[in-house]
């Protein structure tokens, strides 16, 4: 089989688990499957690196040092756990060693300057996934591995020039991809590639946004045509509900990519929707499976798995950290662009939305986004709105949760509308806002965070989830 092996940060976090993933890769290649490996940075690494862009345009010398320090002895201590050659390991310590240095520079050249710009972010967002994957090759390569290092850009990635949040340019991405991947593989070498990184046409570095691990590893599933992507995570697939809320959760064996893809934007732990996109469009199957667990047969997402299943509904997913907008206003009723311009100031403070509702009387509308978006939102809708004839009162609550109900049998399914709510009517729970798309496939809606856990608690047992068969 052709594989795509994707591991995330939690997969890469000490030379332990790097020696895990080394023996799952190594594995499946005497096997004779032929495999590519994308890794993410190492645990909390990037969320490390956009905290040190961040001290650096305020000048903060000390603790690029100090921050610097800390990754070496991190990536280091990794290297020397895993890698028993001393031949590969002084190699690769000096290439970590090279890498570090270059990117203390770039700090220091952000903090000399007092600014960063998004091309040069990008560039030091680039570090996490350059010295973890170093590490990885090296191992590989000390367990007898023809493991071949690639940085995304050089892979194929190649991308427009919207720092942050790239955008692949398809047709050059599959044929580079094509000739040097697939390639490697012809050869039966395994390529190790840089996930979330990327190049544009000038061959300077960018970054595919958040999940960007992921979709490094679906593209290129897309364009070798492979068999299949796993993403190798913490966890044991995608699950009935977030197990710390519902003990009795179960793992999903199989769903739709239209289900995964509603699980991803509620927040399903080890997926992201946009990588989903290029296997749901060449039909490759797509796995989540657990690196600290690899017997577990994980979640099978596409294939047949539609198909498969009588169930109503699949998982009952929460989002906690939310919060509500509404703009009401007896005025605002037939008065065309009222909502343009509300979600126009969402927009132009760069605030995704969640959710939204409003009444057929059009008197009010409700958004729902991040919870640490709401008091700023409210501020300057007053500012620029309150000041119109239509708008009478803006109201913001920064206490709720949004539930959602998912599963692709829910479609043309009478009843289930009336089913959830009944149940958390039953509960004494107030619903203070629902929406549903005309997909039939997930219903959400808003309640007080205080009954966010009691509403997801008696929808996984209304569906009696717990005795799911998938």
């Amino acid at each position: 089989m052709k594989l795509i092996f994707k591991f995330g940060g939690t997969s890469l976090s000490s030379g332990q688990n790097i020696e895990r993933v080394v023996r799952i890769v190594k594995d499946y290649v005497d096997r004779r499957d032929r495999v590519v490996v994308v890794c993410s940075a190492m645990d909390d690494v990037t969320d490390l690196l956009i905290e040190l862009t961040r001290e650096a345009s305020s000048g903060d010398h000390q603790r690029i040092e100090s921050a610097v320090s800390e990754l070496n002895k991190m990536h280091i201590e990794a290297v020397e756990a895993v890698i028993r050659g001393r031949e590969v390991r002084e190699t690769i310590v000096r290439l970590i060693n090279g890498r570090l240095e270059d990117l203390r520079r770039a700090l220091l050249g952000v903090s000399y300057l007092r600014e960063v710009t998004p091309r040069s972010q990008d560039y030091i967002l680039s570090f996490g996934e350059r010295l973890s994957t170093t590490i990885v090759w090296g191992a590989l390569k000390d367990w007898g591995v023809d493991a071949v290092y690639l940085e995304g850009g050089d892979a194929g990635i190649v991308t427009n020039s919207n720092f942050g949040e790239a955008l692949p340019i398809m047709e050059v991405l599959v044929r580079e991809v094509r000739e040097k991947v697939g390639g490697l593989l012809d050869e039966g070498r395994v390529p190790v590639i840089t996930g979330f990184i990327g190049k544009n046409t000038e061959g300077v570095i960018t970054t595919l946004g958040r999940g960007g691990s992921d979709y490094t590893a679906t593209l290129i599933g897309y364009a070798i045509n492979a068999d299949e992507v796993w993403l190798w995570t913490d966890v044991d697939g995608l699950m009935t509900a977030d197990p710390r809320v519902v003990k009795d959760a179960k793992v999903l064996s199989k769903v739709s990519f239209e289900e995964a893809i509603e699980m991803a934007l509620f927040g399903a732990k080890g997926l992201h929707p946009r990588a989903l996109e290029p296997a749901k469009q060449a039909n490759i199957r797509v796995r989540i499976k657990n690196t600290f667990n690899p017997q577990s047969p994980g979640t099978l997402i596409g294939g047949n798995a539609r198909q498969s299943s009588t169930c109503t509904v699949k998982g009952v997913m929460l989002v906690r950290n939310a919060g509500m907008i509404t703009v009401r206003g007896p005025s605002m009723v037939g008065r065309p662009g009222t909502a343009a311009k509300i979600l126009g100031v969402f927009a132009k403070e760069n605030v995704n939305v969640m959710m939204i509702s409003q009444s057929v009387s059009e008197s009010s509308i409700s958004v729902v986004v991040r919870r640490e978006w709401v008091k700023r939102l409210k501020e300057v809708l007053e500012r620029e709105m309150l000041t119109d004839e239509e708008v009478e009162k803006i109201e913001a609550e920064d206490d709720v949760s949004v539930v959602a109900v998912v599963g692709e049998g829910m479609k043309g399914t009478p009843g289930v509308a009336g089913k959830v709510f009944s149940a958390i009517a039953n509960k004494k729970i107030n619903v203070r806002m629902i929406a549903q798309g005309s997909s039939e496939l997930n219903i959400s809606f808003v309640v007080k965070e205080s009954d966010a856990l009691e509403a997801v608690r008696a929808l996984h047992e209304e569906y009696r989830l717990r005795e799911l068969e998938t």
